[in-house]
């Protein structure tokens, strides 16, 4: 009975992880189109020793698809002609609330996508985005109106201070509005009823 089935396929798996180990770790929704041809490419070259054919051979041949596809990523670092001729570029699918329908046909991209990766993103409607960009890795970039962008920590604290300067103006005490919020905890309140039950 042949049992090299069994090493082969211990081979092919560790191979193969080492292999996409080298080439990077990204999902399929974050491949560039060359990364998700080498992964493809990579896992049917890997059954080939299955199937009676030489497993050094196999294992070689992943090898040179890998060092391929880290040339091309190392050219497209060094040169944004050959990223745009290799990757692509983002484009521009919404532009102040509006979808630019001719860029996403050309993209293949139809509204009801378009929608769904915003609904994913939290974003409620198409006209609160400023700009939206289809990214070379599938995924949608956008920036919302200014009127739609969530509160930030800094636009917090700036509401804030002009609170204190109304409260000060208007001679209140934040001391004296504190004092009422500790009389109306909920919790201090079963707290103190625990301990008189106690007693």
């Amino acid at each position: 009975m042949d049992v090299s089935w069994i090493w082969k396929g211990i081979v092919i798996v560790l191979a193969g992880t080492v292999l996409l180990r080298i080439a990077g770790r990204k999902s399929i929704s974050q491949m560039t189109l060359p990364q998700t041809v080498l992964t493809i490419a990579i896992g049917s070259l890997l059954i080939q020793p299955v199937a009676s054919h030489n497993i050094w051979i196999t294992i070689g041949v992943g090898a040179v698809l890998i060092l391929t596809i880290l040339i091309l990523e190392y050219v497209q670092l060094k040169s944004d002609a050959a990223e745009k001729l290799i990757a692509g570029g983002a484009k521009t699918v919404i532009v102040d609330g509006e979808m630019k329908l001719n860029e996403m046909k050309s993209l293949r991209l139809t509204k009801e996508q378009l929608e769904n990766q915003l609904r994913r993103m939290n974003v409620a409607r198409v006209s609160d985005v400023a700009w939206a960009t289809f990214e070379t890795n599938g995924r949608i970039g956008f920036l919302l109106k200014t009127d739609a962008q969530p509160a930030t920590k800094q636009d917090i604290i700036q509401l804030q201070q002009r609170i204190d300067a109304i409260m000060d103006q208007l001679h209140i005490h934040r001391s004296d509005i504190e004092h009422n919020e500790v009389k109306k905890n909920l919790f201090r309140d079963v707290a103190r009823q625990d301990e008189r039950d106690e007693s």
